[in-house]
């Protein structure tokens, strides 16, 4: 038994479903109120989220992640309780084990060390965790990065303990993510019987022009940490459920994902743009769900870089591929944002868990990553 992996077995032991931290956080406090960290619970709607900071001074490095853990789906289905840790030819299972209960725990061991090491480092260590990570995120990161924004904190290097990796620890490094822009749209018609096409307007027919050339439209080219926006319709809806009736209207929910190539202005100013030409009598609904965030190469990406390499021996690769996640509001206050975690092939799946041979590695590369950054 090591360090990092009790820890990831007493957190995966609370019932962290989201927004309810289960006393994590606390535990968490727990760990760290020995070494001179200052904390503040900001809560919101029923959310509990937590900053946690070592010093005064910059830099400031910052740790961030998530306590709330997904529904479990059918217990049934379970090899082993999802909330009573369990370890299996070689690996803990337990709902939020890879996602990311790990990498709370790594977190906390690699900054017991390295304060350990270096008790008078330079600069200053936090914890951002929320546990409205996994549902709306309305009350969770966000609040306390609008919180520290009002105060004029800014956050130098951050590290979200997202599963990253595909294969194997160490492999892929997140340094963005593209932004979640969705629309629902309405187009109108005349409402009528299907036999007397003079006296209707079919919206269904009206729109399909219009559908087509959004799927065929090349909103940008990328670039080179992302790919190209795409554009995609989750849901179409229209019609009566009669089969003699023409509805009087169509409703299609649509989401691009994008990179930084493209803004959301730009994105809706040329959708608008298209439903005009075609001549569509339309209402277009937007929703932002968050943008997109970059870091490029630089001190913060070498350092983790460095740091897997040193523990793990691999060159870690860059990616921005995947959904959305807190790292797009701690962008708003942070200079630079990377994430990167355990494996991610099993999470929000049945039976999700961590490689034990991975924990340790997971927070020395944590805490080499700190000892790049503060004190190389």
């Amino acid at each position: 038994m090591n360090d990092t992996l009790q820890l990831t077995q007493d957190l995966i032991a609370r019932r962290s479903g989201t927004p309810d931290d289960a006393g994590c956080q606390d535990m968490i406090q727990m760990r760290l109120a020995a070494l001179n960290f200052h904390f503040e619970t900001i809560r919101s709607n029923g959310v509990t989220n937590l900053w946690a900071r070592r010093g005064d001074s910059a830099p400031l490095v910052c740790f961030a992640g998530h306590t709330d853990v997904v529904p479990t789906g059918p217990l049934a289905l379970w090899h082993s309780d999802p909330f009573t840790p369990t370890i299996r030819d070689g690996n803990l299972y337990g709902r939020g084990a890879a996602d990311m209960k790990a990498s709370l725990a790594a977190f906390v061991t690699a900054i017991e060390r390295f304060v350990g090491e270096y008790p008078d480092h330079p600069g200053s260590i936090a914890l951002l965790i929320t546990s409205d990570e996994e549902g709306a995120a309305t009350d969770g990161t966000i609040k306390v990065v609008e919180t520290l924004a009002a105060r004029d904190i800014r956050i130098d290097a951050c590290i979200v303990g997202e599963p990253t990796c595909v294969a194997r620890l160490g492999d892929t490094i997140k340094n963005g993510r593209r932004g979640s822009l969705s629309g629902r749209l309405t187009v109108k018609g005349i409402q009528g019987h299907i036999a007397y096409p003079h006296l209707i307007r079919n919206p269904i027919h009206q729109a399909a022009p219009a559908i087509a050339e959004l799927a065929a439209t090349v909103w940008d080219e990328g670039n080179e940490y992302f790919p190209a926006t795409s554009w995609q319709i989750s849901n179409i809806h229209g019609g009566t459920g009669a089969t003699n009736v023409v509805p009087g209207e169509v409703t299609i929910d649509f989401n691009f994902r994008h990179a930084t190539a493209s803004s959301k202005e730009s994105l809706k100013s040329r959708v608008h743009a298209l439903l005009d030409k075609h001549g569509l009598e339309y209402q277009l609904d937007w929703e932002d769900s968050g943008n997109p965030y970059l870091t490029p190469r630089g001190s913060l990406v070498d350092a983790i870089g460095a740091a897997i390499k040193q523990v793990t021996g691999l060159d870690t690769g860059l990616s921005t591929t995947g959904g959305t996640s807190d790292g797009r509001f701690i962008a708003a206050i942070a200079a630079q944002v990377v994430e990167f975690g355990p494996v991610n092939a099993s999470i929000h799946k049945l039976n999700e868990h961590v490689a034990v041979a991975d924990l340790e590695p997971l927070s020395a590369i944590y805490r080499v990553t700190l000892k790049e950054l503060l004190i190389k």
